[in-house]
């Protein structure tokens, strides 16, 4: 792998670029050109058009699709189409079933799912359980917040609007009782604490990415759930229901960028929990990480951004060094912790975290 394609150069795809662009000749691609100076040639098209899609990923080894949810299946089914690795950061489960069914006669890797959650979230839950002789319960807790957070929301829309609100709107698959079940998002709300701030979770649909798959049969309790300030999940509720904006996403995604845009000051808390037993001993592991906006090559970056970015970037670098599989669909509880934290990109949550591990 030597020539990548990133497509969206929001400031995820922009920084996905930046990071693997230090190793592989990378070019990006969006409908108009970054407002900043970026490492490397930016190609203007749509992805709707496809004919133009096809004669520019040909010249390609791989794509990272770093575009919303919805824009990803004429990227993927053009990637499958010539052969070419394809990566990308959905939280939308048809998109990764289509993807799913697509990799079933594709030549090279498609791995949906690569960021966060899913992506870091799996290959760490799946990484703790690898220490246990007979599991019980994995619960998986992701949160993007503002560090500084003012009005009743206590949220800034540092990521996509159009992928929080399908988190928050679509079902979220569970194992309940040892059974795979759907939940509705925004529901199971508990409250926790990270170092002395209250904090409240609840469901959100696509964070499991295919864990319930991997581990049906093997836990009585698999969930993952959004870490809000308290008092989120309530209001929106009350945006999406009781104002039955959740049929006008576009309406509601304009209200809320506008109403709280991007802060520069961020934290990205990561928290995985397992238990079960170790020979006959009960037991229970924690991974927890408190990610802040950090400076890579003279530039500010917020946590978001990066952990996103770095996400994506060491998977590539994993497909390229043929530490993962070559074709086919890529699961990332598949994926090994301790080599994806090698990786030039991985090694970004080592450094910025050792003093943080509880």
């Amino acid at each position: 792998m030597k020539n990548v394609l990133v497509i969206g150069m929001g400031k995820v795809g922009s920084l996905v670029g930046t990071l693997l662009a230090k190793r592989f000749a990378v070019t990006g691609m969006d409908l108009r050109q970054p407002s900043t100076k970026l490492p490397f040639d930016v190609l203007l098209g749509d992805v709707n058009d496809i004919s133009f899609l096809e004669s520019t990923l040909k010249n390609f080894d791989a794509v990272v699709s770093a575009m919303p949810y919805n824009l990803n299946l004429p990227i993927a089914q053009t990637a499958h189409k010539l052969g070419i690795h394809y990566f990308d950061l959905t939280e939308d489960v048809p998109t990764t079933s289509a993807i799913r069914e697509m990799a079933k006669t594709s030549t090279a890797v498609m791995a949906p799912q690569c960021g966060l959650a899913p992506g870091l979230i799996g290959i760490v839950g799946a990484d703790l359980a690898k220490r246990f002789t007979k599991l019980r319960d994995i619960e998986l807790r992701v949160g993007a917040l503002p560090r500084f957070p003012n009005g009743l929301m206590g949220y800034s829309f540092t990521w996509s609007p159009a992928g929080v609100i399908n988190e928050y709107i679509n079902d979220a698959e569970v194992i309940h009782n040892g059974e795979v079940k759907m939940v509705t998002s925004l529901d199971g709300i508990e409250h926790i604490q990270i170092e002395g701030q209250e904090f409240e979770a609840f469901s959100t649909s696509g964070g499991l990415g295919t864990m319930c798959e991997t581990f049906a049969g093997k836990v009585d309790t698999l969930n993952y759930k959004t870490i809000r300030y308290p008092g989120h999940a309530k209001l929106m509720k009350f945006l999406l229901y009781e104002l039955i904006l959740k049929d006008k996403r576009q309406l509601v995604e304009q209200i809320l960028t506008e109403a709280k845009p991007p802060v520069q000051e961020d934290v990205v808390y990561v928290y995985a929990v397992v238990e079960g037993w170790k020979g006959t001993e009960l037991a229970r592991e924690e991974f927890y990480r408190a990610y802040k906006p950090i400076e890579i090559d003279g530039k500010h970056w917020r946590a978001i951004s990066w952990t996103t970015a770095a996400s994506v970037a060491a998977v590539v670098e994993m497909v390229a060094d043929g530490k993962l599989p070559q074709q086919g669909f890529l699961k990332q509880e598949d994926i090994d912790f301790g080599s994806y934290l090698e990786t030039q990109n991985g090694s970004f949550f080592v450094e910025r975290t050792s003093s943080s591990q509880m």
